[in-house]
């Protein structure tokens, strides 16, 4: 099993950080075209596996774009998390 060293554990919080901001301040992320198109190509997939009849229409159909909104306790929760990781990377000793 690998281990973390000092500079790893400050990295990994301060992109979880980063991450967490980004989060608070976006309320929502619309994807392009190609990535919508993608998403609903996979859930079709998904709906066949099931044996969903319907999901050949919803192909045909004209692509909007896909309109993704992450809840408000992710951010806080990332900002937590990278906060807490960012100080245990701090408190570990130096190697020499």
């Amino acid at each position: 099993m690998v281990e973390f060293n000092r500079n790893q554990w400050i990295l990994l919080g301060i992109v979880l950080l980063l991450l967490g901001i980004q989060l608070r301040y976006v309320q929502a992320f619309v994807l392009n075209e190609r990535t919508t198109q993608f998403l609903a190509k996979r859930m079709q997939e998904v709906e066949l596996a099931s044996s969903d009849a319907g999901a050949s229409m919803a192909a045909a159909a004209p692509v909007v774009k896909q309109r993704v909104e992450p809840p408000r306790w992710l951010g806080l929760a990332l900002l937590s998390a990278g906060t807490v990781l960012a100080v245990h990377g701090l408190s570990l000793k130096k190697q020499a």
